[in-house]
């Protein structure tokens, strides 16, 4: 995901600017973003106060590194070499590799393997 010019708080500055009845039009073109942008930051951010935005990002850090571990957790149960198979070979050509136990393929473009 990209990263924002504007920090949590720099955004919620911005909504509370314009519940305060400044003009969105006026708003975004001091602030130097989108009508589209602020309609976005709305819908996330709406009503928040900055220690909740705090929360909100350390919530989602926390989600995202558990799905990390989920998904390991499954390729563990399922005993499949990660990636990359240590046992991968050449085969037939530049645009892809056979993983040792020859039932599974990776391509050499994008990384992703081929069943």
């Amino acid at each position: 995901m990209k990263k924002s010019r504007f920090t949590e708080e720099q955004i919620i500055g911005f909504l509370k600017q314009a519940e305060a009845g400044m003009p969105i039009k006026e708003l975004c073109r001091n602030g130097g973003f989108s009508d589209a942008t602020f309609y976005k930051w709305r819908a996330r951010f709406g009503g928040m106060q900055v220690s909740e935005a705090q929360r909100l990002r350390e919530l989602e850090s926390e989600n995202a590194k558990l799905k990390r571990l989920l998904a390991e957790a499954h390729l563990d149960m399922l005993g499949k070499p990660t990636w990359p198979c240590a046992g991968a070979r050449r085969a037939s050509g530049p645009s892809t590799s056979v993983c040792h136990c020859n039932w599974r393929r990776q391509s050499a473009r994008c990384g992703a393997w081929i069943l």
